[in-house]
C-alpha cells in the first residue's frame, strides 16, 4: 500500500476517515486548526514574564552579528540559527516580550496546519481536521507558542518535513518534492539537532512505500544526507559544547520514559485523553489503515525511544521539551481514533472534552510566572528602580552562585532603554567575552566611584540583602554605604544604598 495515499471509503460512510461526510475539498481542513492555534497562542502572549532561557535569547539575539557569531563558537551553537533569525526579527519588530514570542506563536499555528494536512493524507479529511484541532488544544502547544525559544519552530519544521515526505512518496519521481524534503531536514537540524531523531519515524513511511516503489529508499537516503550535511557544522560545534551546557539533564531511567507524556503535553489529563483517542485508532483493523497507523505511530513513539537509548552515554538529551515535535503525530493518531467511532458527534464531543479538561492549565499559562521553575519578579524590580531613580545612580547585581537567575539581564530588559545605571562591579560583559557569563571586577573597592546612591538587586529575600553578595563586594559596600530602603518581591530583593557622610 502507498503510505502517503489517504484512506478512502466507499460512499456513503457515516463518520469514517475519508468518507463522504468529510466535506468538500478546500482550506477548511487546515484553516480552522490554524486560526484556533493562533487565537490560543496570541491570547495573553505577553502576560508571563520572560524567564531565564528567554532572557538568554534576548541577550544573544540582541548582540551585533559579529558578537553573536563569536559567541556561537563557544556556547549555544545548536541554537545559532534561531538566534540569527530572531536577531533579524528584532531589528524589524522590536524586542518587547510579545515581539520576541510572536515567531513561536506563528510557528505553532503553522504546525497545526501541517498536522491537519498530514492527518488528511493518512486518514482522510475529517481525521485531519480533528487532528489539527486536537493539537491546538494541547496546553504545551500554547505554552511553547508563548516562548521565545526555538521549540515551536522545531515542531513546525518536523511537521513540514513529514508533510513534504508524504508528498514525495506520492510522486517518487518528482525531484522537486525530494528537494523540498531535504530543505526541511536541514531546517530541523539547524534549529535543534535532537529533532533529527524524527528521521527514525519517517523512515518507517519510506519502508512501507518501498514495497511498491523500491527507488524511494535511495531518494530518501540522498535527501536526508543532503539535509544533514547542511547541519553538520552545527553538530560538530554542538557536540563539543553539550557536556557543559546540558550536563544538568539526568540520565533517564524507565520511570523517566513513562513520565514523559504528562510533561510533553503540559497536562496529565491531556496526555491521558489524547493517548486514549490514539489507541482507539488501532481498533480499526482494516487493511487500508494498517500502513497509515504504522507510520503515525512510528512518528510518535520512535523518537522518544531512540533519544532515551542514546541518553545513557556521556551526555543525556532526554528532556520533554526536546520532544515536542512528536505532538503532531500523536494528534494525528488521536484524530483518526475519534473518527473511527461509528457514533455521530464523537469528534465534537472529544474536542469539547479536551478543551474542558485543559481549561485550568490554559488559564495558568497566562499568569506572570507561568514560564518559571522558581518565579523571579524582574518587572517589579525594574519598576522599583525606575520609580525612585535619580540621575547618577549606579547598580550592583547579584552574580553569585545563583547567576542562572540572570538578575542583571532581567532587570535591564524591563528597564526603559534610556535608563541604564552604571553596573558597578561589571568588568567585562558577556557579549565582550563571547559567552553567556560576564566577568566582575577583581577588586570591588577599586570599582566603586563614590556614587551617592547604588541600587542593590539580589536573589531571594534575605534579612540583610548584602549577605547575598560575595564577601569582598559586601565588605566594600558596607564600608561606604548604608541601606535606606528595601523592597522584597517574588524571588528578588531591591535595596537602595546611600553613601555615608
Amino acid at each position: 500500500m502507498a503510505v502517503a495515499t489517504p484512506v478512502r471509503e466507499p460512499r456513503p460512510s457515516a463518520g469514517r476517515p475519508g468518507g463522504a461526510r468529510d466535506g468538500r475539498a478546500g482550506p477548511g481542513v487546515w484553516l480552522w486548526p490554524t486560526l484556533l492555534t493562533l487565537a490560543l497562542t496570541l491570547y495573553g502572549i505577553g502576560s508571563p514574564q520572560l524567564w531565564e532561557d528567554e532572557l538568554n535569547t534576548w541577550d544573544m539575539a540582541g548582540r551585533s552579528t559579529g558578537q553573536l557569531l563569536d559567541a556561537l563558537r563557544n556556547v549555544d551553537a545548536v541554537l545559532g540559527a534561531y538566534y540569527l533569525l530572531l536577531h533579524g526579527w528584532m531589528g524589524v519588530f522590536g524586542d518587547s516580550a510579545t515581539a520576541l514570542r510572536l515567531p513561536s506563536a506563528f510557528a505553532m499555528a503553522g504546525a497545526a496546519a501541517c498536522t491537519a494536512l498530514i492527518g488528511q493524507r493518512l486518514f482522510g479529511r475529517r481525521a485531519g481536521l480533528a487532528a489539527g484541532l486536537l493539537l491546538a488544544l494541547v496546553p504545551a502547544v500554547t505554552r511553547y507558542g508563548h516562548e521565545a525559544r526555538p521549540y515551536a519552530l522545531v515542531v513546525l519544521a518536523v511537521a513540514l518535513a513529514t508533510l513534504t515526505l508524504l508528498r514525495a512518496l506520492e510522486r517518487p519521481r518528482a525531484a522537486g518534492r525530494w528537494a523540498a524534503y531535504a530543505l526541511c531536514v536541514a531546517a530541523v537540524g539547524l534549529l535543534h539537532l535532537v529533532a533529527l531523531t524524527a528521521l527514525a519515524g519517517q523512515s518507517v513511511a519510506v519502508a512501507l512505500r518501498a514495497r511498491e516503489e523500491r527507488p524511494v529508499v535511495g531518494r530518501f537516503v540522498l535527501a536526508v544526507a543532503a539535509g544533514v550535511a547542511v547541519a553538520a557544522p552545527v553538530a560538530l560545534l554542538g557536540r563539543g559544547q553539550a557536556g557543559r551546557q546540558i550536563s544538568w539533564i539526568p540520565r533517564p531511567d524507565l520511570w523517566s520514559l513513562l513520565g514523559l507524556w504528562p510533561q510533553l503535553y503540559g497536562s496529565a489529563l491531556a496526555a491521558g485523553a489524547v493517548t486514549t483517542a490514539a489507541l482507539l485508532a488501532w481498533g480499526e483493523r482494516r487493511p487500508a489503515t494498517r500502513g497509515p497507523l504504522l507510520t503515525a505511530s512510528a512518528l510518535a513513539v520512535l523518537p522518544p525511544l531512540l533519544l532515551w537509548a542514546v541518553s545513557h552515554g556521556d551526555v543525556s538529551y532526554f528532556f520533554h521539551r526536546y520532544l515536542l515535535f512528536t505532538l503532531p503525530a500523536c494528534a494525528v493518531l488521536a484524530g483518526a481514533g475519534l473518527c473511527a467511532a461509528r457514533a455521530r458527534g464523537v469528534v465534537a464531543a472529544g474536542l469539547v472534552a479536551l478543551a474542558l479538561l485543559t481549561l485550568s492549565e490554559q488559564q495558568a499559562l497566562r499568569r506572570p510566572y507561568a514560564h518559571f521553575w522558581h518565579g523571579v519578579d524582574y518587572e517589579g524590580a525594574a519598576s522599583t528602580v525606575r520609580k525612585y531613580h535619580r540621575p547618577g545612580d549606579a547598580v550592583v547585581y547579584d552574580r553569585g552562585e545563583d547567576y542562572w537567575r540572570l538578575l542583571d539581564v532581567g532587570v535591564r530588559f524591563y528597564l526603559p532603554d534610556d535608563l541604564r545605571p552604571r553596573d558597578v562591579f561589571l568588568a567585562e560583559s558577556a557579549a565582550d567575552r563571547a559567552g553567556l557569563w560576564p566577568a566582575e571586577c577583581p577588586d570591588p573597592a577599586v570599582c566603586l566611584r563614590n556614587e551617592a546612591r547604588i541600587w542593590l538587586v539580589v536573589a531571594g529575600n534575605q534579612p540583610d540583602p548584602l549577605d547575598a553578595l560575595p564577601a569582598p563586594q559586601a565588605r566594600a559596600l558596607r564600608a561606604r554605604y548604608t541601606a535606606t530602603g528595601t523592597e522584597r518581591l517574588t524571588g528578588v530583593t531591591v535595596a537602595l544604598l546611600v553613601r555615608r557622610a
